[in-house]
């Protein structure tokens, strides 16, 4: 039987129709998308009918992710950005302007801390770093022209427990903003809307996706008139996600509680292993007793702290070098939530750009390291870390 000649190998084909539909979702890369004519594409700008125009303003592979995680917190509208970072920067950008004030925890993570110190002066916007454990330090730093306050439920690497009820009321006192990174914590082991938040970030990048293949952010805002200035930004600025990115971190959902239960189950046994160990400091975890916060964590975070533990050991850098040397099979690296466990040493990598000084005031030594637990069996972990434990503490002997 024959058949007429493509009259151009240019002519986009159409998509096979089909009565059966995809299991997995498809990829779809495509920068731009066809409208019948101006009217329609008018229709979709204006909100009549649905549809996608051009990648940077959203992509189904992005609509279908920010839907999950939309799920997770109670929410809908939230917005798919190229990063952590990139959606706190649409969040507090966004939100702000010029003459406006913010305060922060003191202990975000190290680039929302540098964004505070060094970039929103660029334009004008005022901020002041507040101790999130001490509602008093918030409360002291509100002034006439302050609009938002910016907290991690969990501090990063301290894991110090934010004073949440506090804070929450002082925001609605005042008329504040309430943006809360929820990426520590985890719709798992948080729900920001629930306690009183406006915005909620997090970088899927982490514990959601899970596999650190996949470098992407979210933000939401209850309110839809803050959203659509958030996401217009984000288009702006070009902070949309790829849709292979975003593909990824939707298969990686697939198994976080999974993931997230197994992890923080392990990393509870750990913070006790790793305090019975010679040569170790201190350990970091909030559901134990001797947490600082611990009380706190177990009424806000319902039980659950989470697979990350930080832990302190005797000596300095010589001795942090050898252990990360001799942790041979658990992957010393800037980053967190993967499915294997990771080891981080803050003084090098995301507090970096303080001063010694800076970094003991906030309890980073060169002896301080934080564990991003992930679902190796929990035997193996207590061995490996013994073992290199054991090999750090023959540094000083």
């Amino acid at each position: 039987m024959s058949e007429s000649k493509s009259p151009s190998l240019v002519r986009r084909t159409p998509w096979p129709e089909s009565t059966s539909r995809p299991v997995g979702t498809p990829i779809q890369p495509s920068v731009v998308y066809a409208s019948d004519c101006p009217d329609a594409l008018d229709d979709q700008y204006e909100g009549r009918t649905s549809g996608y125009a051009y990648s940077r303003e959203g992509h189904p592979n992005a609509s279908v992710l920010a839907q999950k995680i939309d799920g997770m917190e109670g929410v809908s509208g939230g917005i798919i950005t190229s990063s952590g970072m990139a959606a706190v920067t649409a969040a507090v950008l966004g939100l702000l302007n010029t003459g406006d004030h913010i305060i922060a925890g003191d202990q975000l993570y190290g680039r929302s801390l540098r964004m505070m110190n060094e970039d929103l002066p660029r334009f004008g916007i005022g901020f002041t770093l507040a101790d999130p454990t001490d509602t008093a330090a918030f409360e002291a730093a509100i002034r006439a022209e302050t609009k938002a306050i910016l907290v991690e439920v969990v501090s990063n690497p301290t894991l110090r427990v934010a004073d949440m009820e506090g804070i929450v009321r002082l925001a609605k006192a005042h008329g504040l903003i309430l943006m809360i990174d929820n990426t520590f914590t985890t719709p798992r082991g948080y729900s920001p809307f629930e306690h009183g938040a406006d915005v909620v970030i997090h970088s899927v990048t982490k514990l959601l996706a899970g596999h650190s293949d996949a470098m992407l952010g979210y933000v939401v805002a209850r309110d839809e008139n803050l959203q659509e200035r958030i996401a217009t930004t984000a288009i702006t600025w070009g902070m949309t996600g790829s849709p292979f990115d975003c593909w990824l971190a939707e298969r990686g959902l697939y198994s976080f509680e999974l993931r997230y239960d197994r992890a923080a189950e392990s990393a509870a046994r750990l913070a006790d292993h790793l305090a019975g160990l010679m040569g170790v400091k201190r350990v970091v975890y909030p559901m134990r007793s001797d947490h600082p916060d611990h009380n706190r964590a177990v009424a806000l975070l319902s039980g659950r702290g989470g697979n990350m533990v930080s832990f302190e050991i005797n000596g300095g850098r010589d001795a942090a070098n050898t252990l990360a040397r001799a942790a041979k099979n658990i992957a010393f690296a800037p980053t967190l939530g993967d499915i294997g466990t990771t080891l981080s040493h803050s003084a090098s990598s995301s507090h970096r750009a303080l001063s010694e000084d800076q970094r003991l005031a906030l309890g980073i030594s060169q002896g301080f390291f934080r564990v991003s637990v992930g679902v190796e069996d929990i035997d193996l972990l207590k061995e490996e870390f013994t073992e290199a434990i054991e090999a750090a503490n023959a540094t000083r002997s």
